[in-house]
């Protein structure tokens, strides 16, 4: 009885053994991740996201992946420009696992590796360009370090999506002198527009007193004009009058009495008026003996009444 207690308790004990390795080589990837495994120490499979089971003492999980977009801040690095002058630049890195097996075993320590491949290709880029083009081209140096990045990191199973110069220090003495050419430069285009600003005055003021000269001069045109057509329209009426009078006169057929009366009145007006001289008609005493016809005949019906 003894016996078989223990040889029960041995065989529990045993298939809890089994039944924790068991569980223990039961492997679940997650999202995004992929577990290098190794057989009897050489590369087998990776394992994407999913249940897996290992077989126990043969294979092992090499390496764990991550296939995120990483990133990476490196430390400023010392670099010289063409024009010899030493500044601190640093960068950020992004990049991605695409092959788990060679990020594995393509090379010892792939962010080192990384690190130090960014900074000779930034000191030779940098190297090439002088201190002004540096600070203004920091797109070209983001385009260039990414392209020869890429290319030697596709061996090692990373691809570099984009590298960004975070900082770029020049020396001291060089900040100084930079600020004061930026004062100097401010205060140049500050008296520039200061100058466009009074030339556009000026010319504003010009254009203002051209303009209403003109409009002086176009309303004084004007006026005389209007004052032309009216002396024309006054003397256009009197010629009408005049028209309309000969032309009652022609239709009401006068004697030659009343044409002779009607000479008489405007001999009389022009006598009134202010002529030093006056031309006497010839037939002045027919135009007389009709005036005492005339008057005869205006008294000759008072006598009879």
């Amino acid at each position: 009885m003894q016996m078989i207690s223990t040889g029960t308790i041995v065989l529990a004990i045993v298939i809890l053994i089994l039944l924790i390795i068991l569980i223990s080589n039961i492997k679940i990837v997650p999202q995004a991740h992929a577990y290098v495994i190794e057989r009897l120490g050489a590369f087998h499979a990776a394992w994407e996201t999913g249940l897996h089971v290992k077989i126990p003492f043969i294979e092992k999980v090499s390496k764990k992946v991550s296939l995120k977009e990483q990133v990476i801040d490196f430390p400023p690095q010392p670099v010289i420009t063409k024009d010899n002058v030493t500044m601190q630049i640093d960068t950020v890195v992004y990049f991605q696992i695409t092959d788990p097996k060679l990020y594995t075993y393509g090379v010892e320590r792939p962010l080192s590796a990384i690190e130090n491949l960014s900074a000779t290709t930034l000191r030779n880029i940098i190297g090439d360009l002088e201190l002004d083009h540096t600070l203004t081209s920091r797109d070209f140096i983001n385009t260039k370090i990414r392209t020869i990045l890429d290319e030697a990191t596709d061996a090692w199973g990373i691809k570099v999506n984009r590298v960004e110069l975070k900082n770029i220090l020049p020396p001291k003495e060089i900040q100084d002198s930079m600020e004061k050419q930026m004062k100097a430069e401010r205060e140049r285009r500050a008296r520039i527009l200061e100058a466009e600003g009074q030339k556009q005055s000026v010319i504003l003021v010009a254009e203002g007193e051209k303009e209403s000269t003109i409009l002086h001069a176009d309303a004084q045109k004007e006026a005389a004009i209007r004052e032309a057509q009216g002396k024309a329209a006054a003397i256009r009426e009197v010629q009408g009058a005049y028209a309309d009078a000969v032309k009652l006169l022609n239709e009401a057929n006068p004697s030659d009495r009343v044409i002779a009366l009607r000479s008489l009145e405007a001999f009389q007006k022009a006598a009134d008026g202010k002529a030093t001289k006056l031309i006497i008609p010839s037939d002045m005493q027919g135009l007389a003996g009709l005036a005492t016809s005339l008057k005869e005949m205006f008294t000759e019906p008072k006598d009879q009444q």
